[in-house]
């Protein structure tokens, strides 16, 4: 589904200029691109967390579509129940028109907090989209270790010192968890590659039932980068395949993007300083176990979508 960029420079931007995103923060970029890819009219949801708080400080709201908050854990939720009562509505002639509906999480309120809400809508086969921007923590809060954190990385709850080099875990497959919903749409992007984002919001918006789209998002406090660098380091972590792009419709897997010359896992973390002591000389080995991951969920997923390995 190519995107008309000229088409796109006359439509009125969906979130409006004003919030208290940071400069540069990946997850409002991430929630733009998504709002200006959809064609038909949307009700959100927002789970939450740093994209609630930023938009939604009261009495004011940077949202110009009909917009909902909900707690932390109950984002699905609260969408397949508006969703329900829609169809309700249309079913009854009270109401007419095509209208979709888009719920946002962080990783905090879909990996962890809301993961029971969000399987129970995916498997109940609600038709909605759910989107996290997955910023590695539980940023809004004080950078706290969540379970999409990376491995070895220096959070407020998974800290460096003399006992801890950061997270002792890798991140939990949360894409992998979601196509086992055996849902019709599920994918993985980056909002440096935008028109992929966007195409694939437009993808799954055309698809009747439940889908899932699970974006990295950057953040430049807890991931300690620049703002300048923000989409840099989201680009670095799919060249490095740290970040694969890919979509399974309807249980047939497709890879979007392979990197021409795969970049080590160190130039993705290099200019991060939540991972500056894997610089160190002494904690080589741990890098060596980063890379030797990612290698592993690449070549599994190259076969996944019956790509040559190498």
């Amino acid at each position: 589904m190519a995107i008309n960029l000229k088409e796109l420079s006359k439509k009125t931007v969906p979130l409006s200029p004003g919030h208290r995103a940071c400069a540069g923060c990946g997850s409002i970029i991430t929630i733009k691109l998504v709002l200006m890819a959809a064609e038909d009219p949307i009700v959100c949801v927002s789970a939450t967390g740093c994209m609630e708080v930023v938009t939604t400080i009261y009495p004011y709201t940077a949202w110009r579509v009909p917009f909902m908050h909900n707690a932390f854990e109950n984002a699905a939720a609260t969408l397949s129940g508006i969703e329900t009562a829609y169809r309700s509505l249309l079913g009854q002639g009270k109401i007419s028109g095509k209208i979709k509906f888009i719920a946002f999480g962080g990783d905090g309120g879909t990996y962890d907090i809301g993961l029971q809400s969000l399987s129970g809508a995916m498997e109940r086969g609600h038709d909605m989209l759910y989107v996290c921007y997955d910023n590695e923590a539980y940023m809004n809060t004080g950078i706290q270790r969540s379970s999409s954190t990376p491995f070895c990385a220096a959070t407020s709850t998974s800290p460096v010192g003399k006992a801890s080099r950061g997270k002792k875990q890798y991140p939990k497959d949360l894409t992998k968890i979601m196509v086992a919903h055996r849902l019709p749409y599920v994918a993985q992007a980056s909002p440096h590659n935008w028109q992929d984002l966007m195409a694939k919001t437009r993808k799954a918006l055309s698809i009747e039932g439940p889908k899932f789209m699970n974006v990295i998002s950057s953040c430049h406090r807890g991931w300690r980068v620049p703002m300048t660098d923000s989409l840099e380091v989201c680009r670095l972590a799919v060249e490095s395949c740290y970040w694969p792009l890919f979509e399974v419709e309807d249980g047939a897997w497709k890879l979007n993007y392979r990197p021409r010359q795969k970049l080590p896992i160190t130039e993705w973390i290099k200019g991060q300083k939540r991972f500056a002591h894997l610089l160190k000389p002494e904690n080589q080995p741990m890098v060596a176990r980063m890379q030797e991951e990612v290698d592993r969920r690449w070549g599994e997923l190259l076969q996944l979508c019956g790509e040559k390995a190498g």
